[in-house]
């Protein structure tokens, strides 16, 4: 009886799990079939597992009344005044091993009879107690009752108002935490093959019995069980099943090693941890459990969880290396998305272009250039690379002794500089050498010579021939040479010496490109020609409309800058060493030193109105007081033009005692100094045109004076003598400094526009820079004449300076000078310009920079003033 009734259990779970299908076939509208295993298999991987092989249902039929407790029961659906009937119902279904999930895989494989729903609500009118509809349906199931499986299309209406009733009266309850839960997932792989098995048989009996009676008894139950088992499909959800097992998070279970307990559950109460066996239990448990090679421990609940075969499988597949799932076809045909037939019209409108058909240049170029690599030996054929590991292959042969080619290492030292190592004796040393080792007379003499020099010798010892190597006698040098070894070793000293490796590039200042230094003149664009013999001097007015030129020719000639011709000559009556166009523009007036006379000149150009007003204001002669001393008498004589001179334009005369050299002017105007080299210790004088008065600065000779210059902005005085460039404060009638040249002759002196940069040639082929306020030697020197440098000149406006040397180079150079003092001057040489012609190994005499305009000017010895723009 017992088993029948066992029996009848099991297939009444069956007819209640093909109702929840069919009703998750109406409800949802995709099969989740494989979401749903696979979430049970999941659930089987990491549940609490109990393994009780001895259990029965005689022992869960004694069980089902069980008191609340820990354990949670069931949700009931419908209450009934007879409880423990529903539950014990509720314990047995539940102990077959079905719960909500796995009805719910199963939907699609199931479908009921319609007419079995009409008899179903016929039965449950009827009925008056579950426990009658219980017997009545397990007789009815026994005799093979499985016909309610029938398909009628009659009363799919009537079954559908039934399911929508019974889901509005289900309450949501959490799952069993105790065994129920625990049978419940590990009889579900099981469960499911003996579940596809009934059911197929239910099918081909219902064909064959079809009685009415029994369909109404079996309906009215059904429909209890239908309304009794409806379940919320997210009541397992596969995204909760963590916090459902264990609610600490995702920690490490290590912090619960000291604890009793491995977490906590909804409720907040503490997971305790499963008892631990030693390893003698262990042992035990590997030889008596034959599940024990298939059980794992679930790290986050600290359960064992035995593997089921599909698990196994699994496992296995995936060591393997082959597809997990053994459903899935890995051969299966292919799918050709698109089409291997090669269309006759062609996708486009237009014909291919001509280079489609063309072999690729880029890749003919690729080609080339590994043709050429494989040529130069850069890339290797396979051939060769094999011949190389072959050679690789081949045995290899090392020194017997390893200290003969490596240095020694002394671990006790620190940085150890290991001694040079002797030489190996050589065939000289051989106790049978070869003849021609053999010292002669006349070798055997020299040797003896250099007694007293010992380290001059070729062999510091005479070789000698024995018949045999026992006949060789003890050395005689051995101690002492030993001993000079040893000297050697301990009285040398051994230091590392830093070699520096400064490649030629290092060494050349990274300067820049001369295209972003423009503008700078290029090209010769005008020669001015006229002079009958060399030109010395040449300067421009301040609006740069004309140039005045002076030479060899005792003639001052005024040029036109736009039109190249010449404008006026006045003769000046001696060689013009230097001319100097009075800077300040209400005066129209050139000074020209002319052997011993300083001529003023009115040139006659320009504004008329700047001209005449010249000529009223040198027509008077300013009458002084002031008492001119012997000394300033006997140096200079100021005297007025008149008749011949006037009309060539000769206004003021200063009659020197020695000849001129230089001439030059104050930036004001008023002011001009001039230089007799001969003059000693009047060599320099500065003159006052609107006193018409004269005096000598210096009362002691300071050297062979060169040239003088005036300061643009302080009042300062420059003073170059041959070697040396002096300062003086015309104020507190002082030297402030003295610029050390290094060079053995000056030749000219150029001041920058700012102030604090000068520039000197010199007769030595150099140029000087110096910064006043950095230091008294030269910022740099730079070489680049191959001659003496006759003339330097700074543009007013552009950071540029220029050279002339008698190799006829003139050499223009960029030469930026920045308002800040922390940084120092930029000179990069920009352009050389070679034109002139040589004339008695003079070349270039004199330079000068267009007052406006980026333009140089150059003084030759070919009689020619060349421009270049």
């Amino acid at each position: 009886m017992k088993n029948q009734r066992k029996t009848s259990k099991r297939k009444l779970n069956n007819v209640k799990t093909a109702n929840n299908v069919r009703e998750g076939e109406t409800d949802s509208p995709e099969p989740i079939f494989e979401e749903q295993s696979d979430s049970g298999t999941e659930d089987l991987l990491s549940a609490e597992v109990n393994n009780d092989d001895g259990s029965s249902d005689e022992e869960i039929n004694e069980n089902e009344d069980i008191p609340v407790s820990d354990t949670e029961q069931d949700p009931i659906v419908f209450k009934s005044d007879d409880e423990e009937d529903e539950l014990s119902f509720q314990t047995d279904s539940d102990d077959l091993g079905l719960d909500e999930d796995y009805s719910e895989s199963e939907e699609e494989n199931i479908s009921l009879d319609e007419s079995e729903d009409e008899n179903l609500e016929k039965k449950s009118e009827n009925s008056e107690t579950p426990s009658t509809s219980k017997d009545n349906e397990f007789a009815k199931i026994k005799k093979g009752g499985s016909s309610m499986f029938n398909i009628n299309n009659r009363n799919i209406s009537n079954t559908l108002q039934t399911k929508k009733q019974s889901k509005t009266l289900i309450n949501k309850n959490k799952s069993d935490e105790s065994n129920i839960g625990k049978d419940i997932q590990k009889g579900k792989v099981q469960n499911k093959e003996n579940l596809k098995l009934d059911l197929e048989k239910c099918k081909e009996r219902s064909t064959k019995k079809n009685t009415e009676s029994s369909i109404h008894n079996e309906n009215a139950n059904h429909d209890k069980l239908v309304t009794d088992q409806q379940v919320d499909e997210y009541e397992y959800d596969s995204s909760d099943e963590e916090d459902i097992r264990n609610t600490v998070g995702n920690i490490p279970m290590k912090w619960y090693d000291e604890y009793d307990h491995i977490g906590y559950d909804w409720d907040g109460k503490k997971i305790i941890k499963p008892q631990k066996g030693d390893q003698l239990d262990n042992f035990l448990k590997r030889m008596e459990d034959p599940d024990f090679w298939r059980t794992i421990k679930d790290p986050q609940t600290g359960q064992d969880v035995i593997l089921s075969e599909a698990d196994i499988d699994l496992i296995t597949r995936i060591q393997k290396r082959k597809i997990p799932d053994i459903t899935f076809d890995e051969y299966a045909p292919w799918v050709e998305w698109f089409t291997s037939e090669v269309m006759k019209t062609p996708l486009r409108k237009f014909p291919e272009h001509k280079r489609s058909f063309l072999p690729s240049k880029s890749e003919a170029k690729k080609v080339s250039k590994l043709v050429h690599a494989l040529k130069m030996g850069w890339i290797k054929s396979t051939a060769e690379l094999k011949k190389e590991r072959e050679k690789k292959n081949e045995p290899q042969f090392y020194m017997l002794w390893q200290s003969d080619d490596q240095a020694e290492e002394m671990r006790r030292i620190h940085k150890h500089i290991p001694p040079p190592k002797r030489h190996l004796p050589g065939h000289a040393e051989s106790y049978n050498p070869p003849p021609e080792y053999l010292f002669d007379k006349k070798e055997l003499k020299e040797w003896n010579k250099l007694q007293t020099t010992p380290w001059k010798r070729k062999l510091h010892f005479i070789p000698q021939k024995y018949n045999a190597l026992r006949e060789v006698p003890a050395y005689p040098k051995y101690v002492k040479e030993r001993f000079q070894r040893c000297l050697d070793l301990y009285l040398c000293p051994r230091a590392l010496k830093m070699r520096l490796t400064i490649e030629p590039e290092a060494l050349v200042p990274q300067l820049p490109s001369p295209k972003d230094l423009q503008p700078f003149p290029t090209t010769m664009s005008m020669v001015f020609k006229g002079h009958t013999d060399m030109v010395r001097s040449i300067t421009a007015e301040p609006m740069g409309q004309y140039i005045a030129s002076g030479g060899d020719d005792m003639n001052l000639k005024i040029w036109e800058i736009a039109t190249g011709r010449c404008v006026k000559t006045v003769p000046c009556g001696g060689i013009i060493r230097s001319v100097a166009w009075c800077p300040n523009q209400s005066l129209s007036l050139i000074a020209v030193a002319a052997d011993k006379k300083v001529l003023l000149i009115n040139p006659g150009v320009g504004d008329h109105l700047i001209t005449n007003k010249t000529n009223q204001l040198l027509e008077i002669v300013p009458q002084s007081d002031v008492i001119v001393s012997e000394r300033v008498k006997a140096a200079v004589q100021w005297e007025q033009a008149e008749d011949e001179y006037w009309t060539n334009g000769i206004r003021v005369i200063l009659n020197h005692f020695k000849t001129v050299k230089q001439v030059t002017w104050h930036g004001k105007g008023d002011y001009f100094a001039t230089v007799m080299p001969d003059g000693q210790n009047r060599s320099v004088l500065i003159n006052q045109l609107s006193k018409r008065r004269s005096q000598l600065p210096f009362t002691r000779s300071k050297g062979l004076i060169q040239c003088v210059l005036f300061h643009p902005i302080r009042p300062y005085l420059f003073v170059a003598t041959q070697r040396n460039v002096r300062i003086y404060d015309l104020i507190k009638q002082e030297m402030i400094k003295k610029l050390l040249s290094n060079s053995q002759w000056i030749s000219s002196m150029t001041i920058h526009p700012g102030g604090d940069n000068i520039l000197v040639g010199t007769y030595d082929r150099k140029m000087l820079w110096f910064d006043l306020d950095l230091s008294t030697k030269p910022y740099q020197t730079l070489r680049l004449h191959g001659t003496g440098v006759r003339s330097v000149a700074f543009h007013k406006r552009y950071p540029l300076f220029a050279s002339g040397a008698d190799d006829r180079g003139l050499i223009v150079s960029h030469g930026m000078v920045y308002n800040d003092l922390l940084q120092n001057a930029l000179i990069v040489p920009l352009k050389r310009l070679c034109n002139h012609e040589s004339y008695n190994d003079f070349g270039i005499l004199d330079v000068m920079f267009h007052p406006i305009q980026p333009w140089v000017f150059s003084a030759g010895a070919d009689s020619t003033i060349r421009m270049y723009t």
